[in-house]
Formats: structure tokens, sequence, C-alpha cells
């Protein structure tokens, strides 16, 4: 799928990528970029976050993480704006789609204690290993047989096994995928993921789940978190409850992945010449990895990780906005069958393999 623009619009051709000494490059990049054109495209994500938020507080069912990539693709569309989207707006949304995204992986972290994991048992754990072990590698498999171009196998098996569009844009950061591959793979977990807010809930009953049964099953199969809670909490309090914990394990597995694809990366050695090599450890990663600790040693107190909630969510919704932003639905028809089978098929593995795995633990 073609971009809204071309190729070179994206966040290499606004500096987002910086070669050299990767940490304090990239910091004065990011920098140097809201002081030399970002600045259109910020304010553009920041209205569209704020209408995203208005969205789901009229209508609580509709993620506001949701409602931010479909208002960046209607932006790149409406006739009057989608000038300044692909013009003078590109390098801030390019900008949102990658920085914010990272700095919003990172405060994800917070949400997740190790302790409460393993208060789960083991038997479970080893049933979301297993989920996400499937997932990842069926998706990728099918996606390579049904010949879909780039790095969308990889990303969209990325975002349905572990949590949507945040993995995707941890994965694409250390593989430095094409942004068209981005926005597709982020278009199609993205719909799927609303698609289950509708359909699983009605599955409830005719599966013979308990209230507890759903909100596992929907902790394992279902990609954003938030999405995960719009889905189980149509079940009750003890539903939403076992639907958080099992999602969050399935977060826990984003950074043994993300280093693995680091580590491929950097063994390919396919950077451009004079530029320097993927690191090992992220440093968005290392920073996962320190608010997940940070987390479970309880420390922080409940109004503080209540406010890095919100401002973890606003920076996802602006950067899916600006990821939302880039989608170019003529192009669409290039790809967009084998994308939607994929899409289609990997929907039906990861909720069959989660339902027997809950079934199985039960």
């Amino acid at each position: 799928m073609a971009l809204a623009g071309s190729r070179t619009s994206g966040p290499r051709a606004t500096g987002v990528r910086a070669s050299g000494v990767p940490g304090r490059r990239r910091i004065a990049g990011a920098i140097g970029a809201v002081g030399t054109g970002a600045g259109p495209g910020l304010a553009l994500a920041a209205a569209g976050v704020g209408i995203a938020w208005l969205t789901h507080r009229a209508v609580p069912d509709v993620p506001m993480l949701t409602a931010a990539v479909v208002l960046g693709v209607a932006a790149a569309h409406t006739p009057w704006l989608r000038t300044r989207v692909r013009g003078v707006c590109r390098p801030g949304l390019g900008l949102a789609a990658k920085r914010l995204m990272r700095a919003g992986i990172v405060l994800l972290g917070l949400k997740l204690s190790m302790a409460d994991v393993l208060g789960m048992g083991w038997a479970t754990v080893v049933m979301v290993v297993a989920v996400v072990a499937a997932t990842f590698l069926g998706t990728w498999w099918l996606g390579r047989r049904l010949g879909l171009p780039g790095g969308q196998p990889l990303l969209i098996a990325t975002g349905y096994a572990i949590c949507g569009a945040s993995a995707i844009g941890a994965v694409s950061a250390v593989q430095d995928s094409e942004e068209d591959d981005v926005v597709t793979s982020v278009a199609v977990v993205t719909l799927c993921g609303t698609l289950a807010i509708a359909v699983l809930p009605l599955l409830q009953g005719p599966l013979g789940l308990a209230d507890a049964e759903f909100g596992r099953w929907v902790g394992a199969s279902v990609h954003d978190v938030g999405q995960v809670v719009a889905t189980a909490q149509t079940a009750g309090g003890p539903a939403l409850g076992e639907a958080v914990l099992v999602k969050l394990m399935r977060v826990a597995l984003l950074a043994p992945l993300v280093a693995a694809m680091a580590i491929t990366a950097r063994r390919r050695g396919n950077t451009a010449p004079g530029a320097s090599r993927p690191p090992l450890v992220p440093l968005f990663l290392v920073g996962f990895l320190a608010a997940v600790t940070l987390r479970t040693t309880g420390v922080l107190p409940d109004s503080l990780l209540g406010a890095a909630g919100v401002v973890q969510e606003l920076l996802l919704a602006t950067a899916l906005f600006g990821l939302g932003s880039a989608v170019h639905l003529p192009s669409l028809t290039r790809t967009g069958g084998k994308v939607a089978a994929l899409g289609l098929g990997a929907w039906i593995l990861i909720a069959a393999v989660s339902y027997v795995g809950v079934l199985l633990t039960g």
C-alpha cells in the first residue's frame, strides 16, 4: 500500500532516524524537528486526539486509540485537509508516529507489575506464552504464503500476538520498516481488534464460558489494551480483571520479542554506509523494562500511576493519529484482499488457540 505522498515523506525524510551517536543525536534531532517544521503536524495530531477523546467520552465502547487511528485516516482523505496532511503537516505527523510511539511504549511498562502477572499462576503464564508463540508464527507463515510485501507479515504477526499498534511500532523501530508496511499493519490489526468488541461478547454464551473464563479469553485474544477493556467489561468486573491481567502478560512478552528483532536486524547488517548499526538493546526497550521494574517495586503512588496512564494513552493516541494520516485508501486495493485474508485468518487463529488454552487452564 502506498503512502499519502511518497515513501520519502515518512520519518526517514523528517530527520527522525539519526546516525552516529544514537542517544544524543536522536534527542537533538527530535528537538530540532519541533523547531523546524513539526509544529503544524503536531498541532493537527493534538486536535485529532482531542476529538478522539470526546468520541470516547460520548461512546465509551469506542477506545480512544481506535478513534485516533480512524480520525488520522479521515484527515488524510478530507479534501480541504489532505494537502496539508501530505505537505506542511507531514514532518510533525511523522515525528508523532515514531518518537511519541516510543515514549508511549516506555510508559506502558508502568501498567505491568510482575507480581500481579505471576499471581495468575504458572499454568496461565504458559498458556499465554503458547498463544503468543502460535499466533506470531502462524500469522507470519500465512502472511508469507499469501505473498504480502515487505515487512507486513512480521508486523501484522507482532500486532496480533502482543499488543496491537504499540507492538507494531516497537518492532518497526528496530527493523527499520517501511512506513507503508507499518500503516497497513496498524490498519488491519486495529480493524480486527475493533470488530472483536462487538463479536466476542456474542460468543460467550454459545461457547459456554463463565465470566472469568471469558475475561481470560478476551485478554489472550484481543490486541489493544483499550479494546480488551471495552470487550471484557460487557461480562462484569471479574471478567475485566482477568482480561487485563492476561493482557498484561502478553505485553510483558514485548521486551524479549523486540530484543530478538533487534539482534536479528543487527546481524543482518543492512544499514546504509556511514550509518550506525541498530543498537543491541533499543533505548525505548530499556525504558520499558525500567518502568516495569519500577511498577513491580510498588514505590509509585497510585496518583502518579494514574497520571502516567493518562499521558501514556495520549502519547499513543497522537502516534496512532500520525500513522493513520499516512494511510492512502485508494492504494489499499493493491494488497487489500491479501491483507484482509491474513487479518481474518490471524483473528480466527488467535481466538481458537486462546479458547483452547482457557479451557485447558480453566
